[in-house]
Formats: C-alpha cells, structure tokens, sequence
C-alpha cells in the first residue's frame, strides 16, 4: 500500500484519524526496528507505544511528508538506542542477515556471533538497509549525513562482516 501525500499531510496538520491510519501503516516496520536493537517482544512492544506517543507529540515538525516512514524510524532508533544505553546491554542483529539470507554457507549461530562482534555503527546501517530496506537516500536522511557516507559506511560494515565470518573459516557471499 502506497503512502497518500495528502493522508499524510493531514496527520501532519493535526487530523487524529489520519495519524492513526499511519501508524497503522507503519507499525510493522517500527516494531521489526525496534526488535532487532532490542531483542526482546515486549521491550519492543513497549517502544512502538512510545516512539507513537513521541511521533503524536512531533508530527507538526515533520518538513517533508514524503520522509514520514524515515522520520518514524530514526526516531524508534533514538528511542532504541535510549534504552539500550541505559540497560547497558549489547546491540545485536542477527535477524539482518537471516531476513536478507546473505549466506547459505554460515549457520544462524555463526552469524550471529559475526554481527554481535560488529561497532555500532556497523550494526545500525546494516539494520536500515537490509532489515528496514532503507534506501541509502532515506538513510541518509535518517543519519543526518551525506549519502556518500551512507554508501562507504556500508561498503565498510559488509567488509567487516565478511572478515568476521572468514575469521571463523568458509566463505562469506553477498
């Protein structure tokens, strides 16, 4: 289902039922976002409820309807990594992989341990592109940094988990 531009003009003018209708639109994607940091059902239960109330509170700022999916992630992730701060607890998305089926030669197990050794950053573009499908315009938009950077920060993640999964021996396929 194709956004309407209007629809989404009119949540952003302040019409109750066009909110909803979009959060309804959305919420799948805000919730696969928020499992993948978090790990955790109900954990990302609870920030879909509250990345709603957020969005609620700021959709009058919203500058361009068009980016109304990145903005609603960016600021699931802002609220993710929030919590993952205070809980101390490490980033971890395994799913990114799995969803994707990058590698039919590496176990689930296996790759889940390549990406729980990955930085943060690392984690997190791989998480728009292949668990969001972001395009790399829209993650730039949701990063705040220029698309070039979108495209040399992934190039250098893949790398970093290829190296990981050769680490462990076999061959890592994109």
């Amino acid at each position: 289902m194709k956004e309407n531009l209007q629809e989404i003009q009119k949540a952003i003018d302040g019409d109750d039922d066009a909110f909803l209708r979009l959060i309804q639109l959305h919420k799948v994607d805000l919730y696969r976002t928020a499992l993948s940091y978090l790990k955790n059902q109900e954990e990302a239960l609870e920030a879909v409820q509250e990345v709603t109330y957020r969005s609620y509170k700021e959709i009058h700022t919203v500058r361009e309807a068009a980016f109304i999916k990145t903005w609603l992630i960016r600021i699931m992730i802002n609220y993710c990594n929030d919590q993952l701060k205070k809980d101390k607890r490490l980033i971890f998305h395994g799913e990114i992989i799995d969803l994707q089926g990058v590698s039919d030669s590496h176990t689930d197990m296996e790759l889940k341990d390549a990406m729980s050794q990955l930085d943060d950053r690392s984690s997190e573009i791989l998480t728009l592109k292949y668990f969001n499908d972001l395009k790399i315009k829209d993650i730039a938009i949701a990063l705040e940094c220029p698309e070039g950077t979108v495209k040399t920060r992934l190039n250098k993640a893949l790398k970093k988990l290829r190296n990981k999964l050769e680490e462990k021996g076999g061959e890592f396929h994109v």
